[in-house]
């Protein structure tokens, strides 16, 4: 197979790939550290890359943290 034919792959199936990746990833976590912990690990991965989404789109950190730790306002 050329290398065309590989990235014409890949970009059909990026879903597929990176779904078993994660797959694997996780299975090997369990394996090595357990069930909860491996839980606790891709929850801590997910608040990290939600905080740094969030970080990217509104380009303001003061008012970020401001927003996330502000006590909430009952209505």
């Amino acid at each position: 197979m050329s290398d065309l034919n590989w990235w014409v792959l890949i970009n059909k199936h990026w879903g597929k790939i990176l779904g078993g990746f994660f797959g694997l990833v996780f299975a090997l976590l369990v394996i090595n550290y357990g069930f909860w912990v491996s839980i606790f690990i891709f929850l801590s991965i997910g608040a990290g890359l939600l905080i740094g989404w969030r970080l990217e789109v509104n380009k303001n950190i003061g008012r970020f943290f401001r927003r996330l730790f502000s006590p909430k306002e009952d209505n």
